[in-house]
């Protein structure tokens, strides 16, 4: 039994991820027309002609889904042991478009965020622990300290997935609360990411318990 749960609840991983993957490449497709009156861009008309915000925009929108798709491949155990450098090569491009890319880019449309200074704030400190706990996983692979290493890959791509659980939570919030469009957005910022947060706290103190028993 115990088995067969863990084959389920990979099953069941996998399958949001490919789900969250596929609703992502469409809005990607979609923001491909370079359109600016549709989606998230409808309520950016004041920065859409800023150069660097809109530089920032849509080098985020289209490097972030590789970042996203990366999990499909980094938390197989059977990947890693039979495909060790296709989990190698993907990590180094997850790295590459954390730390290079989407870092910068996310800065700036922090500080363009709407919903006053909470919502900045919120994707600021986003922004920074995604940096630090996707470059501390980087520096603790190299020592050797794998362990070490899948525990801040865990909180690095909980980060990730806010791209998904901040548009989630904000079509729970609207159904539920109906708050008006600052309060939400204010909400969203942090609800978007935050519980994703504990909820890898959570995922990695259960696996140690689990390594202890065993």
């Amino acid at each position: 039994m115990p088995i067969l749960f863990r084959i389920l609840q990979s099953f069941l991983a996998y399958l949001v991820l490919c789900v969250a993957t596929f609703l992502m490449l469409r809005m990607v497709i979609d923001y491909s027309s370079f359109r600016t009156d549709i989606h998230f861009l409808r309520f950016k008309q004041e920065y859409i002609n800023l150069p660097w915000w809109k530089a920032a925009f849509y080098v985020h929108v289209f490097s972030s889904i590789f970042a996203l798709a990366a999990g499909l491949t980094q938390f197989s155990d059977y990947l890693l042991k039979s495909y060790r450098r296709i989990h190698r090569m993907v990590g180094k491009i997850y790295v590459f478009d954390i730390l290079l890319v989407n870092f910068p880019a996310g800065l700036i449309m922090a500080v363009y965020a709407n919903g006053l200074l909470p919502t900045k704030i919120a994707f600021i400190i986003l922004d920074c622990l995604w940096f630090y706990f996707t470059y501390r996983a980087v520096t603790a692979i190299k020592k050797g300290d794998v362990a070490a290493h899948k525990r801040l890959m865990i909180r690095s791509y909980a980060l990730t997935f806010s791209a998904i659980t901040l548009r989630s939570w904000k079509i729970v919030l609207m159904y539920l609360f109906h708050p008006d469009p600052l309060t939400l957005y204010m909400i969203d910022a942090w609800m978007g990411f935050v519980p994703n947060l504990l909820f890898a706290e959570w995922l990695i103190c259960r696996r140690k318990t689990t390594s202890a028993v065993n």
